[in-house]
This record gives structure tokens, sequence and C-alpha cells, in this order.
């Protein structure tokens, strides 16, 4: 029999896992087969673009802040808490960290902005799990709040400032970028030959070492850490177990309400992080408006993912990418994916037929055969579809991918202390 010192020793294995999950040699075999029918579009269609290593690099750049959203749901969600609040925390991100930032260094805006977005996610604990608010409710509040409290504060911190404005911080200082002397060199020439497959992986890998912010790789070091300490510590089992069964994790001697705390309160700062690296990174002001709905992307990649870190950067990194074609004035690129996405239909209808799903086999069939004769029937897409890509990929992705996916049971279920007994 399990007991509350078993559960508290940091030495348990975590649970067995739940849902279907994809072992790593299939998930990168997937990889490498998307990649080589990536490499087969891009010489069919002679669109270079959509693999060398400006995109790539600026895919990265875009996926983070999404990436960081993300996981902060992901740890809310994982102790039971839907968070829907995670645009409203970007947004005060995005202010206190620009706010800080131009008075005190860069540096300091990423602390600040991590401290404001973890006071949104304060205040949305403090709504859903001492007073047993609806989720949804309390993050859409959250999110209208955060939206009016910047308007607000913007006028009075950045007016009267160098390029301050009631819309625009001052200019912050950069954090830094870095670049793999000889190995970026090495693979963008290498990227540049159009070789099957081969320049393709280049682009890939040339993206993540060409012009990389410091705070890109703290991002990328925040994904195998949430795994970490989420499945692997004793922690991170009593939290998960708030989100599967926190009347059975209190009884076993777990306070629920501290771990619903603790995880929202990192939720919120996770995504100010994401905030912080819009406005200090990915452009060296605070713009309002400048978030855009990247905090709602970012849980439609935490969902895409499974409730897992893995799957989550994968996710991002396919929303990065698909901003960046928008970011990069990609319409020749779009136009091209028109084909990967044709052929990629083809394939599952053909998957589908083969697990005898007939009727979802010929519906995927018929759409793919609507995008092929699109794409052959044109030589380029509106501007109107390059800048809908990313959320038209979202919706797409989420429907394709939402039969395997498995939430944490009590996710987003009211809970009260001492309900069980």
């Amino acid at each position: 029999m399990t007991t509350a010192t078993d559960l508290n020793q940091p030495t348990l294995q975590p649970a067995a896992p739940t849902g279907r999950r994809m072992s790593w040699p299939v998930l990168l075999l997937v990889i490498a087969g998307a990649l080589a029918l990536t490499s087969i579009v891009r010489i069919i269609t002679g669109a270079d673009g959509i693999t060398n290593v400006s995109q790539m690099s600026t895919a990265l750049q875009l996926a983070v802040p999404i990436g960081l959203a993300g996981l902060g749901g992901l740890w809310a969600e994982r102790a039971g808490v839907v968070n829907i609040g995670l645009e409203g925390m970007m947004i005060l991100g995005t202010w206190f960290g620009a706010w800080a930032g131009f008075q005190w260094g860069p540096w300091t805006g990423v602390l600040v902005g991590v401290a404001g977005g973890a006071i949104g996610g304060l205040l949305h604990a403090f709504v859903t799990v001492t007073f047993n608010v609806n989720h949804i409710v309390s993050g859409v509040a959250i999110n209208i709040l955060a939206l009016g409290a910047t308007r607000y504060l913007a006028p009075l911190a950045f007016v009267g400032h160098p390029g301050g404005s009631a819309k625009q911080s001052p200019a912050v200082d950069s954090l830094g970028h870095f670049t793999v002397p000889g190995l970026s060199d090495a693979l963008r020439d290498l990227n540049e030959q159009g070789w099957f497959l081969i320049s393709d992986i280049a682009g890939l890998l040339g993206g993540l070492v060409t012009n990389v912010s410091w705070l890109t790789l703290v991002a990328i070091a925040l994904v195998p850490g949430t795994w970490w300490i989420l499945w692997r510590t004793g922690f991170g089992l009593r939290l998960r177990s708030c989100g599967e069964n926190p009347v059975a994790a209190e009884s076993l001697g777990v306070n629920v309400y501290k771990y619903k705390y603790i995880a929202v309160i990192v939720s919120g700062g996770l995504a100010g992080l994401g905030g912080v690296f819009l406005s200090i990174v990915a452009n060296p002001f605070y713009l309002e408006g400048q978030v855009s709905g990247r905090g709602y992307i970012g849980l439609a990649a935490m969902i895409f993912g499974n409730w897992m870190p893995g799957g989550l950067a994968v996710g991002a990194g396919l929303f990065g990418y698909t901003d960046s074609l928008n970011l990069r004035g990609g319409s020749g690129n779009v136009h091209a994916l028109l084909l990967l996405g044709a052929l990629l239909l083809i394939i599952g209808a053909i998957w589908l037929a083969f697990r005898k799903k007939y009727t979802a086999s010929a519906i995927m069939l018929l759409i793919g055969g609507l995008v092929f004769t699109w794409y052959a029937a044109t030589n380029e897409v509106p501007n109107q579809v390059v800048s809908a890509t990313p959320y038209v990929v979202t919706l797409v992705v989420l429907a394709l991918s939402a039969q395997r996916l498995r939430m944490p049971k009590a996710d987003g279920l009211p809970y009260r202390k001492g309900q069980g007994k």
C-alpha cells in the first residue's frame, strides 16, 4: 500500500505514463521523414527559402516565446489548473521587462518581467484555487486586466523618455547574441549547395548556431529542465498527482493548494519570460499589441504536445516556423508548402485507409486533392493567406491530433480541501 511517506520520497519512480506516447525512435523517424518530404518539395518547387539558415534562425526566435507560454500552460495544467490567462501574463512580461530593462539593464528587465508574469499567475491561482472561480472566466479576466493595466501604465512610465510614447517604451540594451565560429559558416555553405536532405538538415542546424540570443539558450534548457522536475522528482510527482486526482493526493498527505499555487505562479513566470523575450530580444522595446495571440498559440502547442515538454517543443517549432514565413515575406514559400500539405494529407489518407477508417480517409484525400489543385492552379498565394498561416496551422494541427490527446484527469475541475471525506 502506498503511504504518504512513499509519496514524499524523491527516488519514487513516476507513475506509469498515460495516454498514447510516441517512442523516441519512432519520433526521430517521423521527423526524418518530414525533413525528407520537405526536401523533395524544395527541389520540385525551387523554394530554397523554406529550409535556409536565415529562415530557420527566424523560426527559432519566433518559437521561443510560444514555447515558453506553452511550458507555462504545462505547469499549470499538470497541477489541474487551466490557464487561459497566458496571453495576459505574457503582456505583463513584455511591459515589466521593458520598463525595468531600459532603466536598469536588460538582465534586470528579464527578472522583473518574470516577476510581472508571476504576479498574474498568483492572481489566477488566488481566484481559481482559493475561491474556486471557473478557470476559463478567471483567465479571460486576467487577459483583459493585463491589457488594460499596461495601456494605463505605459503613458505614465514611458512618455517623456527618449524614444518613449504612450504605446512604446524606450529602447532596451541587447542581451547579446552568439554565433558558433566555423560551424555556422560551414553549415551555411552546405545549406547553399541545395543537396537533397543534407542541405535541409544543415539549414536546420545552422539556425541553431547562428545569431542566437543567450535567452534562447535559457528557454531551450527549460524544456528538459521541466521534464526532469515534473517526471523525475518527488516534487513533480506530487504536483502531477494534484492534476490527476487531488482527493487521493490529499489523502496521502499532499498539500494540494500549495502545489497548485506553486504551479500556477511558475506558469505565470514562464509566460512572463516569453513576454520578456518579445520586448527585449525579438524587439528591443515594449510595443502595445506585440504579444499578438502568442499566449493562445502556446496553449495550442501544449495541447498538440499532449501535455508533454518534448511534444510541446515540436509544436512550438512548427508554429514558429509558419510564423517566420509571414515575417520574411514568404508568399512563394507558403505556395510551396501547399504542395507539402497536399502530400501530407494524401499520406495521411493512405494511413487511415490502412487502418480501415475509410470515411476519414476519403475526407482527407478529398482535402488533399483540393489543396493540390490550389497549388497547381496558382503561382503564389495572397498576402492575407500568408498572414493567416500560423493560425490556420494551429487549428489544422489541433484538429488532426485531437484523437490522441489525453489531458490530466482533474484539469479544470473544482477542488475543495477535504472534499473526499
